[in-house]
């Protein structure tokens, strides 16, 4: 038993290792900086907070969003890679792995300390073989040009320090008519009751900000980056009650494009 266990134990420490390796090689060869974050911030404690969160209260949110996802963008048959950045546990792209079998989800983040509980569930989930993760800043995604079919987050933008820049990698590694969906918050098809129990199980930790202001933000950095064909969504017109958040969705212009 003690055998099994430490064999199991290598089985995961390896692909942990193998794609922490590759990310820091793709991302020199590229010429990107690899300039330390402030890795003080990024413990076990960390990470365990931020799963506990999906593993409980947000613990709706993620299955919806990833129905949402693959209704809207027609995924569930196409085959390609997605990557979801700053993931942290995984939530998200194991959801979507669930749903999209001939896919393959990279999930990043810049806390490397939730890999080894992602691959434990990616194997109980059965997916394990079309998922990854890789440490990642979103300012220097270690990705080349025109790599993802598909590029996800959520939640993960208000923590960037330049959202311009950010947006620009996640631009730059998307494949000619791939499509990316950026926000915060709840998809349009949760219902209304999961999601007045999510907020108000966050009490005060409940993100407070304006978002017909975040909305004209990330419209500005849509022109100032030249992306034209985007959209802002707006979830719930009427969010009095429950904020339900906003989300951009922009694309790459296919090379068969006229």
């Amino acid at each position: 038993m003690e055998d099994t266990m430490t064999m199991h134990g290598n089985l995961l420490r390896l692909p942990m290792l193998a794609v922490f390796l590759c990310a820091r090689l793709a991302a020199a060869a590229d010429g990107l900086p690899l300039t330390a974050p402030d890795y003080e911030q990024f413990t076990p404690a960390a990470a365990a907070r931020m799963s506990e969160a999906a593993r409980t209260n947000l613990s709706p949110v993620y299955p919806a969003l990833a129905e949402y996802l693959v209704e809207r963008f027609q995924l569930a048959h196409r085959a390609g890679v997605g990557v979801d950045v700053g993931g942290g546990p995984g939530s998200l792209t194991l959801e979507l792995s669930r749903r999209t079998p001939r896919f393959y989800w990279i999930n990043t983040d810049i806390n490397t300390f939730h890999a080894t509980a992602f691959f434990a569930r990616a194997l109980t989930l059965d997916c394990a073989g079309r998922v990854g993760m890789i440490f990642a800043d979103a300012h220097h995604l270690p990705f080349r040009n025109d790599y993802a079919d598909f590029v996800v987050s959520r939640g993960s933008i208000p923590f960037w320090a330049e959202p311009k820049t950010a947006l620009a990698e996640i631009y730059r590694v998307l494949k000619p008519g791939g499509q990316a969906f950026i926000g915060r918050g709840f998809s349009p098809n949760l219902p209304l009751d999961v999601a007045r129990r999510v907020r108000e199980n966050q009490g005060s930790g409940v993100p407070r900000y304006d978002v017909a202001e975040t909305m004209k933000s990330w419209q500005r950095l849509m022109l100032e980056l030249g992306i034209k064909d985007f959209e802002i969504i707006h979830p719930r017109e009427d969010q009095r009650e429950v904020n339900y958040g906003v989300w951009l969705r922009f694309s790459k212009p296919s090379t068969h494009s006229p």
